[in-house]
């Protein structure tokens, strides 16, 4: 496996492996006084971050190297897609659901940052498995095999 690393940038704290790359969260305070918080992401060819949303804070993205687009949901069904490479620089409103797709051929690098002292997501598919079924099968109309499939924990990154 192999690690990503941020140098000069303490403390590191480590907050969970996702499809065999490390995810580090930072957190610190800017010259200003403001707290900050990041994960630095790696997504694999072919591979997804899934479908999320931050509930308290905006998220600008950096995108270090790759190539990736993004989809993004906001209020009565209004949705973006956004191609982003190496260089970028993306921003998605705080509580936008959104999702980024690795569409290139090598694995795509970007530092995801939030002006909040932590970072913070919510999982569709583990909210979704962690409300009650009944709820969501009047909601969305699903039937048993799909409720089944549903996981409690999260899958930041997959290969659909």
């Amino acid at each position: 496996m192999r690690e990503s690393t941020i140098r000069a940038v303490p403390p590191l704290v480590r907050i969970g492996v996702w499809e065999s790359r490390l995810c580090l969260k930072l957190r610190g305070t800017s010259p200003l006084g403001l707290s900050t918080s990041a994960a630095l992401i790696e997504i694999d060819a072919g591979a997804i971050r899934e479908l999320h949303w931050h509930p308290t804070n905006d998220e600008w993205q950096y995108y270090i190297s790759g190539q990736g687009r993004m989809g993004v949901f906001a209020d009565s069904g209004r949705n973006r897609t956004f191609d982003y490479q190496a260089g970028d620089v993306g921003y998605v409103p705080f509580a936008m659901g959104h999702y980024i797709e690795n569409t290139g051929d090598t694995p795509l690098k970007l530092l995801e940052m939030f002006l909040a002292p932590r970072f913070e997501d919510v999982s569709l598919a583990q909210w979704m498995a962690l409300t009650p079924a009944e709820v969501v099968r009047h909601h969305l109309n699903l039937n048993d095999n799909v409720m089944k499939s549903l996981r409690t924990e999260k899958q930041p990154i997959f290969r659909p």
